[in-house]
């Protein structure tokens, strides 16, 4: 039987053309009538191509890795030929999320953002807007119009190599900012995808694990995630992840497909992952619409096997119809048909500031017994490790940013042998230290002698160690830090009580020195101006106002899963994926509680919960009201008691009928010393409600639900409750 999605698709699409002909039958082209709206034009558009045209825009190429790339074609992720005659461009796809990434263009100029749970802790959607318009921007000064951005997996596990690309564990954070980055890459009227649909959480055996999952809790946690994302940014693409969920692979998988196009009513165009594909007619009759890469999987599925099943009437012509219609909504809706691409004009220096101020709000303060912010007057500062005196350091993979000045060091033994190896972009936080304290004699010392560093620390003022954990894309990352590093911070720390450390990590690591310093500050992978970011903040140009987006553990044992699924499976380094190792469950016993909802669930205390981070400003809350009814309405002042301004982030969390506390509102507030602003946040109705797969759709219980306004999931600083009315919400 034909999935729902897809009938709905098909029904749609037929009505939609016999519904616009007539009116437009004068026309030659009449999908160029920028009045109609986008789905009209789309079908008029593929009502005038012929079956050739509509299997040639359902499959891409590699040209990264192509033989005999086409002249004028830039090595890229994907390139999917257009038809010039209907005036429907190529989609000429770049990696991205965090930038446009280089595609191993050696001669490549980007601005790399910080890493997703960088921007994710700056809890600030404007500043997510703000990247994404500007890394849109250059995705089309550089040529392309199709950027594979958007990633809103879930953090269920610390130790997920591309975590650093991601938004962190909770639905409504990570969903708010992936919503406004997409909504500010499409401003540009270019198509932005949002990715990897769905449950994509680890990396070791990514191509062969089956996600285990009660499905009502898939809908309640990544599921919704996406939910929102699509309600609130229309993304011309979704991106489905290589992984299994329960059972069928993410790209054929009815399941979440139904949700997508059927519950949800999204009108765009699911593109595989390069390598993702493993079938033609189960995959297309599921709803994947194009094949990407098709280099990367065992055969081009969506190009004579298909062909040949729409042919002898095995797959029907409606469903290749609605596939091609589903691109042409992304490109008419996104207003790239209108809006040709055309190369050039990149202004690095005017789009730098952009991933500076967003680093700058994403570095997380941690902990700080006095030390900070550092004084202007400081006379001996010691910076040790990190390579600190180069830059800072970003993630592998292939959303890799690598600008002209960028710095290649040697990958780890075990990383992938496709990547580009560890790189630093050329932002030294040295520099800008020094820069900060002009009067001061700041020394370096590499860090790589222990014994050494603390001899450089005796003397200091100060010691501000940096350390870093390189993560990529393919490999999943230990939670210790690696090459002596907690040794050099305890031997640091011992021979200088006021030693500060600067964390660069891909998510979250081990701290076992916390007690023994003064200070410590997370910077995650901060981009092109990381090393600006990172001193403005020790030295309080700016204020401390990240907030943690993901849990940091203690021990691997309190972690849904202490061991990683498949980590005894030996692993394949090649890029091609019919190399790979035998299959294997992951299971996701947490359900809908995810991160800092597992701890309280399990009665655990992690290392530094979900929401924290310290300000260098103090703030009160009062006046707290809860209302009830058909949502929780929520209000409460927070005034700024100290004596300079700052930025601060109250954060509501709700709880009743047996769910655990989840965060159901947020505001990032800039309150000048004395002012007092009222914050008023009401509740998605489906924050509060389980997800029943028998009807389906959600059931709000009734009954009380009590509120906790805090700084950080547990904290409550106002505690309130109100009486919610029973009800229904459609899928």
């Amino acid at each position: 039987m034909m999935p729902r999605s897809l009938r709905a698709g098909l029904m749609l699409g037929a009505t939609l053309a016999v519904m616009a002909a007539p009116a437009l039958a004068a026309s030659d082209q009449p999908w160029r009538d920028k009045r109609l709206p986008a789905d009209q034009r789309a079908a008029l558009l593929v009502k005038a191509m012929t079956r050739e045209e509509k299997l040639r825009i359902v499959h891409g190429v590699f040209p990264m890795i192509m033989k005999d790339r086409p002249p004028g074609v830039q090595k890229s992720a994907g390139l999917v030929p257009g038809i010039a005659r209907l005036g429907l461009p190529d989609l000429l796809e770049s990696d991205a999320s965090l930038g446009v990434a280089a595609a191993q263009r050696d001669d490549d100029e980007a601005t790399p953002l910080p890493s997703g749970l960088s921007l994710a802790a700056t809890w600030n959607p404007q500043l997510a807007y703000d990247g994404g318009r500007m890394i849109g921007k250059q995705t089309r000064q550089k040529g392309f119009n199709v950027l594979l951005a958007g990633g809103v997996n879930l953090v269920r596990d610390p130790r997920n190599g591309r975590n650093f690309e991601y938004l962190g564990e909770d639905v409504l954070l990570s969903s708010q900012i992936a919503a406004a980055s997409i909504r500010g890459i499409q401003s540009n009227k270019i198509v932005s995808t949002t990715k990897h649909f769905a449950l994509n959480a680890q990396e070791t055996g990514r191509h062969v694990l089956n996600a285990v999952i009660d499905p009502g809790a898939l809908r309640e946690s990544d599921l919704l995630a996406f939910q929102f994302v699509i309600e609130q940014s229309q993304p011309g693409s979704v991106m489905c992840a290589y992984n299994r969920v329960n059972g069928p692979y993410a790209c054929e998988n009815p399941e979440i497909f139904n949700a997508l196009k059927g519950d949800w009513g999204w009108k765009g165009w699911v593109m595989s992952d390069w390598g993702a594909v493993h079938s033609t007619k189960a995959a297309v009759m599921a709803g994947l619409d194009q094949q990407s890469g098709e280099e990367l999987d065992e055969k081009p599925y969506f190009g004579a096997p298909l062909k040949a099943a729409i042919e002898s009437g095995e797959i029907p012509e409606a469903r290749l119809t609605d596939m091609a219609q589903r691109i042409a909504w992304g490109v008419f809706s996104s207003g790239l048909y209108d809006n040709p691409v055309k190369a050039g004009g990149l202004d690095i220096a005017a789009d730098a500031p952009v991933a500076e101020q967003a680093a700058e709000q994403g570095v997380v303060l941690l902990k700080n017994d006095g030390a900070l912010p550092l004084a202007a007057g400081a006379r001996r500062i010691a910076v040790i490790g990190g390579h600190a005196d180069v830059g800072v350091l970003s993630g592998g993979g292939s959303s890799q940013v690598i600008p002209k000045d960028a710095i290649r060091m040697a990958p780890p033994k075990g990383a992938p042998a496709w990547g580009a190896g560890v790189v630093y972009h050329a932002s030294s936080p040295l520099d800008a230290i020094r820069r900060q304290a002009p009067g001061a004699a700041v020394t370096f010392d590499a860090g790589t002698n222990a014994a050494q560093a603390a001899q450089a620390a005796k003397d200091a003022d100060v010691a501000i160690v940096f350390v870093t954990q390189w993560t990529t894309e393919a490999l999943d990352a230990p939670l210790a830090l690696a090459d002596g590093q907690d040794a050099l911070v305890e031997a640091v720390a011992a021979a200088n009580p006021r030693t500060i450390v600067v964390m660069e990590t891909g998510g979250p690591v081990f701290t076992p020195w916390v007690d023994k310093v003064a200070g410590l500050m997370e910077a995650w992978y901060p981009g092109a101006r990381g090393g600006e970011a990172i001193a403005k903040v020790l030295f309080g140009k700016v204020d401390a106002s990240g907030r943690l987006p993901v849990t940091f553990p203690r021990t691997e044992a309190e972690l849904p899963r202490p061991k990683i699924p498949g980590a005894d499976v030996a692993r394949r380094e090649e890029v091609v994926v019919t190399d790979k190792p035998p299959p294997f469950d992951a299971p996701y016993p947490e359900g809908a509680d995810v991160g800092y909802r597992w701890y309280e669930r399990t009665q655990a205390a992690p290392r530094f919960p979900f929401g924290y981070g310290l300000s260098y400003g103090h703030y009160r809350y009062a006046n707290l009201k809860v209302s009830g009814g058909q949502t929780l309405t929520v209000s409460f002042d927070v005034t700024n008691v100290g004596q300079r301004a700052g930025l601060e982030t109250p954060q509501v969390y709700a709880a009743g009928q047996g769910l655990t506390h989840r965060l159901i509102g947020f505001k990032k507030l800039a309150l000048k010393p004395g002012q007092t602003q009222r914050v008023t946040l009401a509740a998605d109705r489906r924050l509060l409600s389980r997800f029943d797969t028998a009807k389906p759709g959600w059931t709000l219980a009734a009954g009380p639900w009590s509120v906790k306004v805090g700084r950080f999931a547990g904290d409550a600083q106002l505690t309130g409750s109100a009486q919610l009315s029973p009800g229904r919400i459609r899928p």
